[in-house]
């Protein structure tokens, strides 16, 4: 006689002490899958058993052999899930503290604001160029309508350098050397050649200027240059171009508005104002003057007009066949607008709680 239960009974016995993979894997090769298993013994002692008999000890091995099958099923399923567990215990780590991994990097905001006008005025056709920051006075101050009696060359506003150079005071050095040739940028184009109309260009770059630091000022800042010289060119393309920059910037989140300005360089002259973006026009925070605009509800983000007729004729133009447009972008107040910062000072700064502040906002 074959005794099922005592079969199973011995099953039972060593699934029970098996408390590991290669355990259970011997478990079925003795009792089970092994060539001399006490299932496939069984199943060959079955032609041993009177006819009789041996259809019902069939049933009752077949149905032992599935049992067994679903034993050992369980038992392996049951030794992984703990194998998992214990694992993740042991590699356990607190998520929740803070990272040993560098964080990710974010363009800074002036670099932002650049990249952003850059790409706007690229669609209406400008091309980017560079000028040097150590200029000669001719470029920044004589060619530019400048005279020498005006404040702009006083040592207190400019910084002068050995040999009667001085840092730049702003971007547009680059318009006169690109109206006086200087900077090559047409196809064929020689040097000291001026360029043949029309043409647009764009120039991004630091400035400096001898002035007190506050929120709104510092001795080195950032500025965006642009000319458009063509025949026909009027102030409403001047404003259009302006506007078109400000609005692809900012959206309605901020509106702008334009207001009488002097500049030497241009003729007629405006200014463009941004509205602030941290008191919303208010002029206030907390009830007390805003930082950002001294209580003015508005930051002055550029100068423009249109360009003077004595810088045209000064490289050879005739100003009764061109006209020419001009405009100063502070990218510096602009970066501090778009990144919502109080203190434009604060760009220019080391703190890393301002550029962390600026990265969760913009990323």
């Amino acid at each position: 006689m074959i005794d099922v239960d005592a079969l199973l009974d011995a099953f039972r016995g060593a699934l029970a002490r098996a408390s590991d993979l290669d355990a259970l894997e011997q478990v079925r090769r003795e009792h089970l899958s092994g060539s001399k298993s006490a299932m496939k013994v069984a199943f060959k002692d079955l032609k041993k058993i009177e006819p009789a008999e041996r259809r019902s000890v069939a049933a009752a091995l077949n149905a032992a052999k599935t049992t067994i099958e679903d034993a050992i099923e369980s038992a392996r399923t049951t030794i992984e899930q703990g194998a998992i567990a214990e694992q993740i215990e042991a590699e356990w780590q607190d998520l929740t503290l803070p990272s040993s991994a560098a964080p990710r990097a974010a363009r800074h905001p002036i670099t932002q604001v650049e990249r952003h006008a850059m790409m706007m005025l690229r669609q209406l056709g400008f091309q980017a160029i560079d000028g040097p920051e150590v200029e000669h006075p001719y470029y920044c101050f004589d060619a530019l309508n400048i005279p020498e009696h005006h404040p702009a060359r006083d040592m207190q506003d400019t910084f002068w350098v050995n040999g009667g150079w001085l840092l730049r005071s702003h971007t547009t050095t680059v318009q006169a050397r690109v109206l006086g040739g200087s900077i090559p940028f047409q196809p064929g184009q020689a040097k000291d050649t001026r360029p043949t109309p029309p043409f647009r260009v764009a120039s991004i770059g630091r400035v400096y200027r001898n002035e007190a630091v506050d929120a709104t000022h510092t001795a080195m800042f950032h500025q965006f240059e642009g000319i458009w010289v063509e025949r026909g060119l009027t102030f409403a393309h001047l404003k259009g171009t302006l506007a078109f920059v400000a609005r692809t910037l900012f959206g309605d989140e901020h509106r702008i508005r334009f207001k009488p300005k002097f500049y030497p360089y241009t003729e007629p002259s405006v200014g463009m104002d941004l509205s602030c973006g941290t008191c919303h026009r208010e002029g206030t925070v907390d009830g007390k003057p805003c930082p950002a605009c001294h209580g003015a509800g508005w930051v002055t983000v550029l100068g423009a007009g249109m360009i003077h007729p004595n810088v045209f004729a000064e490289f050879g133009y005739d100003p009764s066949e061109v006209s020419g447009i001009a405009f100063g972008l502070g990218t510096t107040r602009l970066g501090a607008q778009w990144g919502g910062v109080e203190a434009a000072a604060t760009l220019y700064q080391q703190d890393l709680r301002v550029h962390h502040q600026l990265y969760r906002g913009r990323p």
